[in-house]
């Protein structure tokens, strides 16, 4: 397993049995394909977790039947009403990204946790009629946008040579065998990276 892979799954683990309103914005873990625009097998060992706690998607518009229709940049929760948010590839198709992390901060009870991820170097990925594609994050823009959170831990996806490989149409879903030269040569830590997985707490 590759470190991005083990952060994400160990930091998804502890918000699926430490806490118990759980909002998947976007529908980023795509386990129900009833709530989403496509169901992936990614995520499916979460289903048993899921399944004991109160777990909701929300989404800006209701196409896909989310549990929530609502906008992560104007959320309508209370302050300090939210377990954990779950953010997964969301941030660079919004407006205002910056926005959006203060909105779920704000949401978010203290102790909450907050699990996003957000692309760097990564291909232009607009969902006609859903959503365009605005963003890219540097590791110094993940650290400004996550600064009001009390920890932050981030984990790059994917080394510099995979990267690169993933942004060229043939090699796209062929990454694995650059993941593994990236780790022998120590590029697997590159901050040339296709993306952050970030866990927060407030």
């Amino acid at each position: 397993m590759f470190p991005w892979d083990k952060f994400s799954e160990e930091k998804l683990k502890k918000i699926f049995t430490e806490k118990n309103t759980i909002v998947d914005i976007g529908g980023g873990l795509r386990v129900d394909g009833d709530k989403n625009n496509r169901l992936e097998e990614k995520y499916a060992w979460l289903k048993e977790y899921i399944a004991k706690v109160d777990y909701k998607v929300l989404d800006k518009v209701p196409d896909y039947h989310p549990d929530i229709v609502g906008d992560v940049q104007n959320l309508n929760f209370a302050d300090n009403s939210v377990d954990a948010f779950i953010c997964i590839a969301v941030l660079e198709h919004v407006e205002e990204p910056q926005k959006a992390v203060k909105e779920m901060w704000r949401a978010l009870k203290p102790g909450g946790y907050c699990f996003i991820y957000v692309p760097f170097l990564y291909y232009y990925h607009p969902l006609e009629n859903y959503y365009r594609d605005f963003y890219r994050f540097t590791l110094d823009g993940v650290k400004y946008i996550t600064r009001d959170f009390t920890t932050v831990e981030i984990q790059n996806v994917r080394g510099s040579l995979s990267t690169v490989a993933n942004l060229l149409p043939f090699f796209s879903k062929r990454t694995k065998f650059f993941d593994w030269v990236d780790k022998i040569i120590g590029k697997d830590k590159s901050k040339q990276t296709s993306g952050f997985n970030i866990f927060c707490v407030k």
